[in-house]
């Protein structure tokens, strides 16, 4: 290593998460490179923070190699791009489900194995994972499958890896106050962005002989810490404004 800052790239980097992920990476002087798919979003996102950034399909192989071509080395890959789609299992298609897993799981591989040959020894994954991997949703099983297989993913990477001195973390959280629940109908009660984004950081602060497989992160219901509560749209749309 050549002394210089980490170098990290966040996927879903545009916009939610992997935007207030990147900022406060930036925040503390990373390297960042941050990608999603739409080049004019990302690329506004990305001067914003003072970031690089690759627009790329991350379930795409040849497309995220661009990406790490970009980066050079890799210090921190957070993988916070994905999806919250599909619906019943009476009433999916085959062709939505595995949509669903392409966007959630199988770019969880693809993002790995490119980045894999050039994290050095110190090196951290952190995979931004969902309480629907432990309680899974119904009319959501497509979604729940894949945050379900991204957390055993990340626990069989964590045991591969861990002799090549490389650290793999999965932050779960509980609903996150992002443009991902515009479709959910009720309010409820969320965390921050910020809240997502200052673990992530945290983890990247821990010593490397440190193993801590998995942050669950969810809000408060109730009591003088409890925010007030988050109506995405298609709830307010439907007059569900309360919990």
């Amino acid at each position: 290593m050549d002394g210089g800052p980490r170098v990290a790239i966040v996927t879903g980097g545009s916009s939610g998460i992997g935007l207030g992920v990147g900022t406060r990476l930036a925040d503390q002087h990373y390297d960042v490179v941050l990608t999603a798919r739409t080049e004019s979003k990302l690329r506004a996102a990305a001067v914003s923070i003072g970031a690089r950034h690759v627009a790329a399909d991350s379930a795409d192989p040849q497309a995220f190699a661009g990406v790490v071509a970009e980066a050079g080395r890799v210090d921190l890959l957070v993988h916070a791009a994905g999806i919250m789609d599909g619906t019943f299992v009476r009433k999916e298609s085959l062709e939505g489900f595995e949509s669903v897993l392409r966007a959630n799981l199988t770019s969880a591989y693809v993002v790995t194995n490119a980045v894999l040959p050039v994290m050095p020894v110190g090196g951290r994954i952190v995979f931004l994972s969902s309480s629907s991997a432990h309680a899974p949703q119904p009319g959501r099983a497509a979604y729940s499958a894949s945050k379900a297989g991204l957390n055993a993913f990340a626990g069989a990477l964590a045991k591969e890896v861990e002799r090549d001195g490389i650290a793999v973390h999965v932050v779960t959280t509980g609903p996150v106050a992002t443009p991902m629940l515009d479709d959910v109908r009720f309010p409820m009660r969320t965390l921050g962005v910020d809240d997502v984004a200052n673990i992530v950081v945290w983890l990247d602060s821990l010593p490397p002989n440190v193993v801590l497989p998995e942050v669950v992160l969810s809000s408060v219901d109730a009591g003088p810490f409890a925010p007030e509560p988050f109506v995405p749209e298609a709830a307010r749309r439907l007059g569900r404004t309360e919990l």
